[in-house]
């Protein structure tokens, strides 16, 4: 079967970038809410059709969804268009990515992606459209020194939807709308080489994002823009212990604590960046691998590659209906059956080690969402130039906040043959609840400490 799919570059492929430009930011600005999403991404489908024209998102809130609750699956009824395989993988070799292409090559017996119709769900409440067009004509990227490059004047809504390079691009995934204030009941799994679910974490979550109060503003706001704490209920040998991050857009001022329920005692992290192991992954994640890319990004040189076609999962919420983990978690890797992929228009941005700089990958390459702006795909290469990791996050569709946000991420790792899923809600009562405000002091380590009762 012939590929129905065309490679096409966007016309908004950045000056320097590509090699040029159609459109320049100035212009792109201005078509913000006409030819672009209020988000900035292209609103027009492309020429084969094989993607639709940005409508408005998808905003239809189920009758029976109740507030905190489980949310289902809007698109059941779909049926895969078609399906890539080991087989004719080399068809549609342009729009997948190298991670992808790997997991082909290394399980061709049972690795698949079931091709569904594209679905544009992405959507935000109009304060976030609106200060989303205030960030594109205020907001810029100043020198943070050590810290790296920051935005200044952004708040509540995309900092730079008409990016000029690959660090505003970055901000924009980081800065991504997802809600303002949830609680997650969650579940972290390792998979071993030779198959073995092993639940690293059984936690309660509850997490914000002041950045996106809003009643807030850029003059008031003080830069943390993203906070958790997560406790652990088990397994029983983690029981009782505790994380805490609070991010800030000056990354020398955010802040990570652990609470280890057999020492009785809140720590903090003194280097919880890059790719230091998380705790709150017992240690099997990189700090700036969690949710695809977390973190400062002193230590690398962004580029902005331009834009493409590439079949990414996505509107994922038939993975999230699945009624136990064993339903969706393979031996290899995730369960075809469980996932939906899509194709849809993203941004590229490749990172390059900065001379002088250490990291265990010394490359990697960052498939950023157009309508979401958030880091759907990456692959990461080692320092022998061997590709290491393919990093991957599942976006669902969620009408009652408006969203559509990636909840579950995880990587496969191709040096180990070990693959890691962060935030698996498969079988909880709920995936991603909204809540009211919390106060200020249940990100503070003294709730913590107030707490830590094994």
């Amino acid at each position: 079967m012939k590929s129905r799919f065309k490679f096409s570059l966007t016309c908004l492929t950045l000056l320097g970038a590509l090699g040029g430009s159609t459109i320049s930011a100035a212009a792109g600005v201005d078509e913000l809410g006409k030819t672009l999403t209020p988000l900035g991404a292209e609103k027009a489908g492309n020429a084969e059709k094989t993607i639709p024209a940005w409508d408005g998102g998808y905003t239809a809130v189920d009758p029976n969804f109740k507030k905190g609750g489980k949310r289902g699956d809007p698109f059941a009824s779909d049926k895969p268009v078609f399906s890539i395989t080991s087989k004719n993988m080399d068809q549609y070799a342009d729009k997948l990515s190298d991670g992808v292409k790997e997991m082909f090559k290394r399980y061709p017996d049972s690795y698949r992606l079931d091709i569904y119709p594209t679905r544009r769900t992405a959507a935000a409440p109009q304060w976030v459209y609106d200060n989303t067009l205030k960030n594109a004509q205020n907001a810029k990227l100043v020198d943070g020194g050590s810290a790296g490059p920051m935005p200044e004047g952004a708040y509540g809504g995309i900092p730079f939807p008409v990016p000029k390079n690959g660090d505003e691009a970055m901000w924009n995934h980081l800065l991504s709308w997802r809600g303002t204030s949830v609680t997650m009941d969650t579940r972290f799994y390792l998979v071993t080489a030779d198959g073995q679910h092993v639940m690293t974490t059984d936690g309660r979550a509850i997490q914000e994002m002041p950045y996106y109060f809003q009643e807030g503003s850029a003059k008031d706001f003080d830069g943390d823009y993203w906070m958790i704490r997560l406790l652990n209920v088990g397994p029983p040998i983690r029981a009782g212990e505790q994380a805490l991050d609070r991010a800030n857009l000056n990354a020398d001022k955010s802040q990570t604590h652990i609470y280890l329920a057999g020492q009785r005692r809140v720590r903090k992290v003194p280097n919880a960046c890059c790719d230091t192991p998380a705790p709150s992954t017992a240690g099997v994640m990189a700090y700036d691998e969690l949710s695809v890319y977390k973190g400062r990004l002193n230590r690398f040189n962004w580029k902005l590659v331009g834009k493409k076609e590439v079949f990414i999962p996505y509107n994922t919420n038939k993975f999230f209906t699945a009624a136990t983990p064993e339903d969706v978690l393979g031996t290899r890797h995730l369960n075809p059956d469980a996932l939906r992929w899509e194709l849809h228009r993203v941004w590229v941005v490749e990172a390059d080690l900065k001379p002088g700089q250490r990291h265990q990958m010394a490359k990697s390459r960052y498939y950023l969402d157009e309508d979401t702006w958030q880091a759907v795909l990456a692959d990461r290469w080692d320092g022998s130039g061997q590709l290491a990791k393919m990093l991957w996050a599942l976006p669902a569709v969620m009408p009652d906040i408006p969203a559509t946000a990636s909840v579950s991420s995880g990587f496969y790792d191709f040096t180990s043959g070990t693959w890691f899923v962060l935030d698996l809600f498969t079988g909880q009562q709920s995936q991603w609840g909204l809540v009211d405000r919390f106060k200020k002091s249940d990100f503070s380590p003294a709730v913590m400490a107030g707490q830590g009762v094994r």
